[in-house]
């Protein structure tokens, strides 16, 4: 469906996009993960032929962006970070002219207009002006202006941006519901938005693809279990002295806090984890001190995305180009 290779782009000597390539199938919700700054919304502008592209090539079912636009746009809509509406129209009134530019004429223009409003919430505000909308009915226009010409692939900038809690679990199912009948690609920094409605994420960093995966695969690739958080009655001096017979331990950390107890971080860099809590309880009964509590570390998509933007290399960690 979305074929992108070796896409670059400079805005002077500032590398944005930095030989990004991925391809994406038909259907699902994909995210575009990353910090403020990380290239999300130059990638897609790019795809959409909204900017040119230093090198590389991005093509839309078979279509090239920079050498077929207008076969390549037909497969789009596309709402970006700040949609430009008309204040002054109603939807109705934005949805037929924006419809028109689309080349979208009599009967059908009607019902495919008919058909977005319906999709996205807003007959009941179809004739309100959308200055008096709120952001949240703003956004959900945008996005109907974006399924006009029944697209194949819808792209979406950062859409819940700005808006109230509840306005974002509307857009969070509006954008579930979208994925059943198109693939949709959406961008955004917050982790939890794109752990709760994405098939697949990609995560960009420093103008790089560090990352391709469902999110529990990329916990599972990426987190595998390397650590073990101990509370013990023995003190420090006496954990370290327990441990010295362990030779699975390549750290260990005291950790510091008001309770009576020792706690401890224990990593390792043995593949099994379990062999080193193993190792770990036997040196416990040969000493009169006890265990009190032994668990393994669980990772999040959380530690996943700091583990990867943070990385001073910047290097593709785990990625796939193809999912």
């Amino acid at each position: 469906m979305i074929s992108v290779e070796h896409l670059t782009k400079y805005y002077g000597n500032f590398l944005a996009v930095d030989d990004i390539s991925f391809h994406i199938k038909e259907g699902h919700v994909y995210g575009f993960l990353g910090p403020n700054g990380a290239g999300k919304s130059t990638t897609m502008n790019i795809m959409t032929g909204c900017l040119s592209a230093a090198s590389g090539h991005v093509r839309i079912d078979g279509h090239d962006i920079f050498e077929e636009p207008d076969e390549a746009k037909r497969q789009i809509g596309y709402l970006p970070e700040h949609p430009q509406l008309y204040l002054n129209d109603t939807p109705m009134e934005y949805l037929r002219f924006v419809g028109e530019a689309k080349g979208l004429r009599g009967e059908e223009l009607d019902r495919q207009v008919g058909e977005v409003i319906r999709k996205t919430g807003i007959a009941g505000v179809r004739n309100r002006r959308i200055s008096n909308l709120s952001k949240g009915y703003r956004q959900r226009v945008g996005i109907a202006q974006a399924l006009l010409g029944n697209p194949k692939v819808i792209i979406l900038d950062e859409p819940t941006v700005g808006l109230d809690p509840l306005q974002i679990i509307e857009i969070r199912d509006l954008i579930k519901e979208l994925g059943r009948s198109h693939t949709v690609i959406f961008s955004s920094h917050i982790l939890s938005e794109v752990q709760a409605i994405c098939d697949q994420i990609l995560i960009i960093s420093k103008g790089k693809l560090v990352a391709y995966d469902t999110a529990a695969n990329l916990e599972k690739q990426l987190l595998a279990p390397s650590e073990i958080r101990l509370t013990t009655d023995a003190s420090a001096d006496e954990l370290r002295h327990i441990l010295t017979k362990v030779s699975a331990i390549s750290r260990l950390r005291m950790e510091k806090g008001n309770s009576k107890w020792t706690m401890a971080r224990i990593s390792t860099d043995r593949s099994d984890i379990h062999e080193l809590s193993g190792a770990i309880y036997k040196a416990f009964t040969t000493s009169d001190k006890m265990i009190l509590e032994m668990a393994l570390k669980k990772g999040t998509l959380e530690d996943v995305f700091i583990e990867l933007t943070e990385s001073s290399t910047g290097e593709k960690t785990n990625a796939r180009k193809e999912a």
